[in-house]
């Protein structure tokens, strides 16, 4: 299980995010055209990540709070164009699907990405990683922070949930 501490907001200023992520030296892994279809579950969040950098089912629990959170999550690398979808499908029936552009961009163990997803708008995602228990939840609190401060990410802008959720309710309008 991987260790997380997070945040998403909405961006107002992606131009200027980048400008700082190069100062920083982060590595830019390039921009994934992803569609993550969402799954009925009884817990947690499971989603289906298919994009052309990453593909991924990826099972999180994370809580529902605005600012640096922490998730719990289980990762399954798959094949393109495998039956996993259609089988997450007939068993668990689609929640909701999100089609984002994603900017996805290193420093160490912390990962940015710049979102712009249809029908929300650009977001900011900051995750703080720890893969094997060295770094600790303290330490990736503090990365997450300190990002979320030289990007000037006011409280405002934070959102407390998932792009699933807010599509959900954008399609409730």
């Amino acid at each position: 299980m991987i260790l997380n501490i997070e945040i998403k907001a909405k961006s107002d200023n992606p131009t200027e995010i980048r400008n700082i992520l190069k100062l920083k030296n982060a590595e830019y892994k390039g921009t994934d055209h992803q569609i993550d279809t969402y799954f009925k579950v009884r817990y947690g969040r499971l989603k289906l990540r298919e994009g052309n950098i990453e593909n991924n089912l990826i099972h999180y629990i994370r809580e529902d709070k605005k600012g640096p959170k922490q998730s719990k999550i289980i990762l399954f690398k798959f094949e393109p164009d495998s039956t996993l979808k259609e089988i997450l499908t007939v068993a668990n029936g689609v929640l909701t699907v999100i089609d984002k552009q994603r900017e996805i961009y290193f420093v160490e163990n912390v990962k940015f990405h710049i979102d712009t997803v249809k029908e929300l708008g650009t977001f900011i995602e900051i995750e703080a990683i720890d893969k094997d228990g060295s770094i600790g939840k303290d330490k990736l609190l503090l990365q997450c922070e300190y990002y979320m401060e030289l990007f000037n990410i006011s409280r405002e802008n934070l959102i407390s949930v998932s792009y699933s959720d807010l599509m959900l309710r954008e399609k409730t309008k």
